[in-house]
């Protein structure tokens, strides 16, 4: 019969970390005597970071004392101690491959259910100063896992643990575990794993995602051709007073492979890189269309004449109109963010409820009037527009008199400042459907971390690289790869370019980035390879020049 070893609690404390501060409740230790424990934790205890551990679905973690044996053999390791692993319960049996999602078990006074298995992210490594220890617990299939409390009461080391129901198809937590982070998935197992109720809605979420796709997470779609390739300038046409189209076709007038609505295109011109969406693809011709604000815009605006050929990379991204569906669909633009709805709603069929609300300084300074107009009255569209100067603007009032609809897919592209503010109202409305396409940098994703700066991005401090070239070309720069980095996740960092990560060893694919030229290798290398076209910043390193969508 399996027991409960240890009893370790621990509260949230800030811990220094590579030069930041990381406020984490990983540093448990053992308690004597019995604890209450509670539907959001252990009585002494708590969690530093709620958007990756504990609440209700994640009130407890569990350990095995057996697992504890395996580091300290393969490590090497004669220092482990129980609570190191950051568990609150380490326990004798309940091997991850016998547990499974939705058993249940009583120990001392209360009862538990299995939800899901320990969430992989960087400070496992921290605590046990073993970086690599988030990858290692999913290869060696002993990643631990999550209790809810079904019913509180009082636990003490020493207590028996016994199984009080079977989950659901009866699927391990190893298994749950390697199916999310492990290559060669079965897609029966995927099936089985959503059709668990027990299992946490984010690893569910996870499976639906992967069910849908076919294939392990990653951002976008298979670029159609690797790298830039020339384009040429069939035309520039003014579309108001500070927006610009290009149009742009293949120079010896072949096909373009097909984009999808809502992709964009990044073009190398006037010693830069940027990324502009598509307002208009066909297989002749592809269609971006610019607001003048910058160097390179400035240059696409002025200096640019048919005939001329710029360096491409293929369309990607992830924020595309899927090709079937049949609810209603919501298109919700800013100023130039009308470009990538302008091609949704050329994509679209007649049949479908779509709505399209946009808002722009003026009628001047409004792009495709007409064209967008022509469009949203062919779709039987409820088309609704805002000019500023006139005083007309979307805010909580106008929404809720539109009586948008709630199960709606809301595509929505503009400023930051207007998609924080159209969230922010869409979720008071009960719309949660949101989907976006982000100008510039995106947020960034450093779970923990308390002192992170926003700054500009720039140079790394610090005497310049002489290997190769990196460039960010969501935050506009070029830098030199030195020796001094362990990744291009750890030269972004000294750049401050916004990065995301959780794992920082390849395993949760948080850090998953579009690469548009180059190639990279990897150390270590992760457990599953990105889709091609993109790649895990956490572990990669250039091997020659590389472009990266970041």
């Amino acid at each position: 019969m399996a027991t409960l070893v240890s009893l370790n609690v621990g509260m949230p404390k800030d811990v220094p970390w590579e030069g930041r501060t990381v406020h984490t409740g990983i540093f448990k230790h053992p308690v004597d005597g019995p604890r209450m424990v509670r539907k959001l934790n252990v009585d002494g205890d708590g969690q530093g970071d709620l958007g990756g551990h504990g609440g209700e679905i994640r009130a407890v973690l569990v350990y095995q004392r057996q697992s504890y044996e395996h580091w300290r053999d393969h490590l090497g390791r004669d220092d482990l101690e129980y609570g190191q692993f950051g568990e609150n319960f380490t326990v004798d049996g309940m091997p991850d491959d016998e547990v499974c999602i939705g058993d249940r078990y009583r120990i001392g006074e209360a009862e538990f259910e299995v939800t899901q298995p320990r969430v992989t992210c960087f400070r496992v490594g921290m605590r046990l100063r073993e970086p690599r220890m988030p990858s290692l617990l999913v290869a060696h299939r002993r990643p631990g896992f999550y209790f809810r409390v079904i019913k509180e009461g009082r636990v003490q080391a020493g207590d028996e643990i016994v199984r009080t129901h079977l989950g659901r198809h009866r699927m391990s937590v190893a298994a749950i575990d390697a199916l999310l982070y492990l290559p060669g998935r079965d897609v029966e197992q995927l099936r089985k794993a959503v059709d668990i109720p027990e299992l946490s809605p984010g690893w569910r979420g996870s499976f639906e995602d992967l069910l849908a796709g076919g294939s392990s997470p990653a951002i976008g779609t298979d670029p159609a051709w690797p790298g830039f390739r020339p384009l040429r300038v069939s035309r520039v046409v003014p579309e108001s007073t500070t927006i610009a189209s290009v149009h742009l076709v293949d120079p010896s007038g072949a096909a373009l492979p097909k984009a999808k609505p809502g992709q964009y295109l990044t073009l190398r011109a006037a010693g830069a890189v940027r990324n502009y969406s598509l307002s208009a693809a066909s297989d002749r011709e592809y269609r971006i269309s610019v607001k003048r604000d910058g160097i390179v815009s400035t240059y696409l605006h002025t200096a640019l004449a048919a005939g001329t050929d710029l360096d491409v990379a293929a369309p990607r991204g992830e924020f595309v109109l899927p090709d079937a569906g049949d609810g209603p669909v919501v298109l919700l633009s800013a100023g130039v963010g009308v470009t990538p709805v302008l091609a949704m709603l050329a994509a679209l069929r007649p049949g479908r409820e779509v709505w399209w609300l946009h808002t722009a300084r003026s009628a001047a300074e409004q792009a495709f009037a007409a064209e967008a107009h022509e469009l949203a009255s062919a779709l039987g569209a409820h088309e609704h527009v805002f000019h500023t100067s006139e005083g007309r603007r979307i805010d909580r009032e106008t929404l809720a008199a539109l009586d948008l609809p709630r199960d709606g897919q809301v595509y929505m592209c503009g400023p930051e400042r207007f998609m924080a503010a159209m969230r922010g109202l869409l979720a008071e409305l009960g719309i949660t459907d949101i989907r976006e396409e982000v100008f510039g940098s995106l947020s960034s994703i450093n779970p923990g971390i308390t002192d992170a700066v926003t700054a500009t991005p720039h140079q790394p401090p610090g005497p310049v690289g002489t290997g190769p070239e990196v460039t960010f070309a969501r935050s506009n720069l070029t830098v030199r790869w030195g020796p001094g980095y362990g990744s291009v996740l750890e030269l972004a960092e000294a750049c401050d370019v916004p990065t995301r990560w959780s794992c920082r060893t390849g395993v949760c694919h948080t850090c998953v980035t579009p690469v548009l030229a180059g190639s990279v290798s990897y150390r270590p290398d992760p457990l599953e390879p990105p889709e091609p076209g993109s790649v895990l910043v956490c572990c990669a390193r250039p091997e020659n020049d590389v472009v990266l969508d970041l």
